[in-house]
């Protein structure tokens, strides 16, 4: 296969030493564009990238480490090039810091140590450290229990149509944390969450839909959303629907399924949305 001009001209400059062209050169091999897809080729140039400070780079090497692509999966080393890189600002590789130190992987498990980097990451925009740093604050995980907190990281996720925001925002309310308790609001943040795919906020509508908190009972709504929350693996939401079927007449149940079909065929039409 010969190079493209492009292809050529990229791997003249990083045979050079340009740490830019060793990184695309990486992902051209990681990904295939031009070149015959390669790992281990992607790995190295990254790698000559990286050792340069080439931050992009850093963070690239550390996420092969840890999924094992085109080198042995290797934590310690993940978290080291995510260190470089998150010390020079890069966002994504700060919040893969805290999620190993979170989880204790490569690194000695450590809450505050976490917490400080999702902060990082989170202060650059990030919405799943956002909604991090409002899960610790909600559990007092690293940080002294802060429910008034936890909703305003809540919030600033959800700004960004992040849905487990959405569908913890919804907890927050029906449970009245760090909020009043409003069940209206907890239905209209779980309804969002739903309506992106989320299966916990779909079985949480139904369980509303059921007992009537926030809507008035709707027995066909509830198995709806049961029926969705149970097609994307959420156990309890099937034993709900089952349980909701037999209160329902022949009719109120074919509605239900079909208003189930037409919500996943809009769904899939707009690309999982």
């Amino acid at each position: 296969m010969n190079e493209s001009d492009e292809v050529a001209a990229l791997r003249a400059k990083a045979n050079a030493g340009d740490a830019w062209a060793q990184f695309n050169l990486g992902y051209a091999y990681a990904s295939g564009q031009g070149v015959p897809q390669d790992d281990v080729q992607a790995m190295s140039w990254y790698l000559k990238s990286a050792e340069q400070g080439h931050a992009d780079a850093q963070h690239t090497v550390g996420w092969m480490y840890s999924l094992g692509q085109g080198v042995p999966q290797d934590y310690v080393e993940a978290v080291s090039w995510w260190r470089k890189a998150a010390e020079q600002g890069h966002r994504d590789a700060q919040f893969l810091l805290g999620d190993a130190y979170a989880n204790g992987h490569g690194v000695p498990q450590d809450d505050v140590e976490a917490v400080s980097w999702f902060h990082k990451a989170a202060d650059q925009g990030d919405a799943i450290a956002q909604n991090n740093l409002g899960c610790v604050y909600r559990d007092g995980q690293g940080v002294p229990q802060d429910a008034a907190e936890a909703v305003a990281w809540f919030r600033k996720a959800e700004e960004q149509g992040f849905a487990e925001a959405q569908h913890n925002l919804g907890m927050m309310y029906f449970r009245g944390e760090g909020v009043p308790q409003d069940y209206v609001e907890a239905m209209s943040w779980y309804r969002q969450a739903a309506d992106r795919g989320h299966a916990g906020a779909q079985n949480n509508l139904g369980v509303m839909y059921d007992d009537g908190q926030g809507v008035p009972k709707d027995a066909v709504s509830a198995y709806m959303w049961f029926s969705l929350s149970a097609a994307r693996g959420t156990q309890s939401a099937a034993t709900e629907r089952d349980d909701v079927a037999t209160k329902m007449t022949p009719a109120q149940l074919a509605d239900a399924k079909q208003r189930a079909t037409d919500w996943l065929a809009a769904f899939e039409q707009r690309g999982g949305k």
